[in-house]
């Protein structure tokens, strides 16, 4: 989808598009009016739907209107490895600061806890605290790197199915028994490297950090020797990965406390970039349950 940057209002929202293929800034509207108003959530979830993400500044919004802003795209969930506040079930806290753990990293690019069986829909992303210079986030539209991928590409991965692990990327760090105990309450789940959007009906590339090999690739029309399959099929789930990167598909945001970011997961990626040691980022998450991929 390529997008006018010109502004456009639909009711009394401003939006201005930030690139032409993904991300708008929504003006003139207030999320917490909109944790109340259906009818205002159902046009920022239009916008969404077309724009990927969307971002809002000035968003002075409790902890409670947080919540009750993401549960109306559906129920929250939780994170086995991030903390979350006990009054707010949902609301998980990113806080980033000289005590953190060093495989908590998140510049990477992914799309969230695809190893779930159920990815989440999507997410309500607040900043409370950012550094003076530093800490943007990175997202990616993932349809725009499917459709403009070579056709004889597309039509290598139009059946293949991919397995994505916790175990191997939250779960690497861990001792041994925390970290099979953590496979076994989070098996590795198995999706589509084609996804089908179940709202838009759009294509979707579906790989990303947390996948780690194809699970039908090795068959007799794939492979002729075996280095077709090593290292042929992780050279392709490499360069599918890698389409995550390329400018074209992405947009920058640059924080400022209370600014709020909405991004759809099933057909975005990003990128949040730790470049600011040893200054503070904390920031609060809403993540919403999504629908099995089949």
């Amino acid at each position: 989808m390529t997008v006018t940057a010109e502004p456009v209002t639909t009711g009394a929202i401003e939006v201005h598009p930030l690139t032409a293929t993904i991300g708008a800034e929504l003006r003139n509207v207030s999320l917490a009016d909109a944790s109340r108003d259906p009818e205002l959530f159902a046009r920022i979830k239009e916008l969404l739907l077309r724009y990927k993400v969307v971002f809002l500044r000035d968003q002075d919004l409790t902890r409670a209107e947080h919540v009750t802003l993401a549960e109306r795209f559906g129920p929250l969930e939780d994170h086995p490895m991030v903390g979350a506040d006990p009054d707010h079930p949902g609301l998980v806290q990113i806080y980033k600061d000289l005590d953190s753990p060093a495989e908590q990293y998140e510049n990477s690019f992914h799309c969230d806890a695809t190893w779930r069986e159920a990815p989440p829909m999507g997410a309500v992303l607040r900043c409370i605290e950012t550094p003076d210079v530093g800490g943007d986030t990175i997202w990616v539209n993932m349809v725009e790197a499917y459709r403009r991928l070579p056709d004889h590409v597309k039509t290598q991965i139009a059946d293949l199915r991919a397995s994505h692990s916790i175990e191997s990327t939250f779960g690497a760090a861990l001792p041994a028994e925390q970290r099979r105990a953590l496979r076994d309450r989070f098996p590795d789940a198995e999706h589509p490297v084609v996804r089908t959007h179940p709202e838009t009906g759009e294509q979707t590339l579906f790989v990303n950090a947390f996948t780690t090999h194809f699970v039908n690739f090795h068959n007799a029309q794939r492979v002729r020797f075996g280095h077709d399959y090593s290292p042929g099929a992780g050279e392709l789930l490499n360069y599918l990965i890698r389409q995550a990167s390329v400018p074209e598909y992405q947009v920058r945001w640059r924080w400022t406390p209370n600014s709020v970011a909405i991004w759809d997961n099933r057909s975005t990626q990003h990128y949040a970039v730790q470049d600011y040691w040893p200054a503070v980022r904390k920031m609060e998450r809403a993540g919403v349950i999504g629908d099995p991929t089949f």
